[in-house]
């Protein structure tokens, strides 16, 4: 397990992979400084597999979403929460933590509340341009908060925030620039589940980009439930690509795309900017307080992207809009440019330098 002996942090937040591989990049940083690293989250989230695996320890606690909640289960996260900040603050105490580092979320909230209350720095990443209801509710506390979009820097006391990005691997910083080529290549993909309406409009774009005699290829990223029966189809359309259920190796995917269609979420974003990439976002209609659609409207307020919301999304609107970009070469090379202005290098060694700073202080 990474754990040194040197300063005790606290590593707050999990549920989804959003917010859990994030914060295991600062905490392989700090593990890298000789710092003491530890993990607070539940059982049912994706930090149950993927903290161990890393190498770290894990506590767990009892932690229940409010926001977009059943009556029920707000009410058991409601009844629980007391018991469950009562217990962080014995483990924090216990571990001596000098320090916690959050990405957000319910999972956090517990550990956030406790650390506040015996005084403990708390500094937060939000990847949103609208924060998530726990950073909203405790954000005026923090010591820092690390942002990816100035939006976001409203819900944060004035000083107390700076723009770091998201840790991104280090590969998609360092993709070679497409060259101008005869074949357009447009990457689409859902996430690792796929997505089903980017796969009904892929599919009925299909007819449209065939008869347009545009060289346009796709790789189409579906997700497992949906690729044998997508492959099937795509392979009588008589169009260059490929149909495949997971893209191992992501940063290769970007480095053949000349376009990318994709959802809205904090991760997928800060790789396009990493990677200098212009994209055709559609957010996802159900996320948390629609907060992809804010992330994606600021990118396309930037001129790095269009956007094209669920409820509007149709293989014809797909196709033209993918036809429309391929017609104008030059404007798509200038929205893969003002994507690079989202770009943050250096951010997990940044929230590194500042949990170093205050646990420090507060020791």
């Amino acid at each position: 397990m990474k754990e040194g002996a040197g300063l005790v942090i606290a590593m707050a937040g999990g549920g989804t992979g959003g917010h859990v591989v994030p914060a295991l990049a600062v905490a392989n940083e700090l593990a890298s400084r000789g710092q003491s690293v530890f993990f607070v989250g539940t059982r049912g989230g994706f930090e149950a597999k993927l903290v161990p695996e890393a190498g770290f320890t894990i506590e767990w606690i009892e932690a229940g979403a409010l926001n977009r909640a059943g009556t029920g289960r707000a009410l058991r996260t409601l009844v629980q929460l007391p018991g469950s900040v009562l217990h962080c603050i014995r483990l924090l105490r216990r571990r001596r933590v000098s320090a916690v580092f959050s990405m957000g979320g319910y999972v956090a909230a517990p550990t956030m509340l406790a650390a506040l209350l015996v005084r403990i720095p708390v500094i937060v990443m939000e990847p949103n341009a609208i924060p998530g209801e726990a950073n909203r509710w405790i954000g005026r506390f923090v010591a820092r908060a690390l942002l990816s979009f100035e939006d976001a820097a409203r819900f944060f006391p004035k000083g107390r925030s700076e723009i770091t990005g998201l840790p991104v691997r280090a590969r998609f910083f360092d993709l070679p620039a497409r060259p101008r080529g005869e074949e357009f290549h447009v990457l689409v993909t859902g996430g690792s589940r796929g997505a089903r309406s980017l796969n009904r409009a892929v599919g009925g774009s299909w007819p449209i980009l065939a008869q347009s005699g545009r060289r346009i290829s796709l790789t189409h990223q579906t997700g497992v439930e949906s690729q044998a029966s997508i492959a099937e189809e795509f392979a009588g359309t008589g169009l260059p690509g490929k149909v495949v259920a997971f893209l191992d190796d992501m940063p290769a995917a970007f480095a053949d795309a000349d376009l990318v269609v994709c959802r809205s979420g904090a991760g997928a974003l800060a790789e396009l900017a990493a990677a200098g990439k212009p994209s055709i976002l559609v957010p996802f209609p159900f996320a948390a307080d629609d907060h992809q659609r804010h992330n994606a409207e600021a990118l396309a307020r930037a001129g790095a992207a269009r956007v094209v919301l669920d409820r509007e999304l149709s293989g014809e609107r797909l196709a033209g809009e993918i036809l429309a970009l391929e017609n104008d070469r030059d404007e798509l090379a200038r929205m893969g440019e003002r994507a690079c202005s989202f770009s943050r290098p250096g951010a997990a060694q940044r929230a590194a330098d500042l949990l170093e700073q205050f646990a420090r202080r507060r020791g």
